[in-house]
């Protein structure tokens, strides 16, 4: 429980003066990219101060100069603090529509233009989270999605939405597949506490959209390729 103290004390402490001084001066200038770099910082910080070490591999899978979006399996709530630093862009993100509600934290991701996800399946509430993930790929950032759409309840990888890649397909972005391991053993879920250790990284070689015929063979290959990628005891059963 004490590593969670001292990442939440990161979070909180750091995250509110970044907060009320950089979103002011991000909406007076007009960008929030200084924003954004100091609040990775603050990501980092927590996570290290946590007792966390991440070992990243692969960043010269990334295309360079594109934008892309970056899809990996989910097996804690540690999970995006442990890869969002670690991806070499400024990116959007998915996440659940309650986290814009959260104050000033909320400010700076709609500045940032994080994209709300509504849970549910409503079709028009999915058609818009679609629609705002492309005008972020347009716009020149990157996006970063869990694509099965909850974290793993045993650490294997589950099923893929279909969403992701619909907006793949939409946009054309390369998709980077990203095997995430180590964090499942940090923080269970229904669990609050963290233990130590080591979270990895794995960004593989990028997939083109345009070589499938559909987004059913797209997701299959990154499926595919996540899951051969992941420790023997993290593939999924039907592997």
């Amino acid at each position: 429980m004490f590593a969670l103290l001292k990442l939440l004390f990161i979070y909180v402490t750091l995250g509110s003066i970044a907060g009320i001084i950089g979103i002011p001066y991000s909406f007076l200038k007009r960008d929030i990219g200084l924003l954004y770099q100091v609040a990775m910082w603050i990501v980092k910080t927590g996570v290290r101060m946590a007792g966390i070490r991440v070992e990243v591999s692969g960043l010269e899978n990334v295309p360079v100069g594109r934008s892309c979006i970056f899809m990996s399996n989910h097996v804690s709530n540690l999970d995006p603090t442990v890869l969002m630093p670690a991806v070499p862009s400024r990116c959007s993100v998915l996440l659940k529509k309650e986290l814009m509600s959260i104050p000033i934290l909320g400010t700076a991701m709609r500045m940032a233009k994080f994209v709300p996800v509504e849970r549910g399946g409503k079709r028009d509430a999915a058609q818009a989270s679609v629609k705002a993930a492309a005008e972020a790929l347009q716009s020149g950032l990157s996006i970063v999605v869990f694509p099965e759409g909850t974290r793993s309840r045993n650490g294997r990888l589950s099923t893929f939405k279909k969403g992701p890649f619909f907006l793949a397909q939409q946009t054309l972005a390369p998709i980077v597949p990203i095997a995430l391991s180590g964090t499942q053993t940090m923080m269970h879920k229904g669990s609050m506490a963290i233990s130590p250790g080591v979270a990895r990284l794995r960004f593989l070689p990028a997939i083109e959209p345009s070589a499938f015929a559909n987004r059913e063979e797209a997701l299959r290959a990154v499926r595919t390729a996540i899951a051969e990628a992941l420790p023997e005891e993290m593939q999924p059963l039907d592997f």
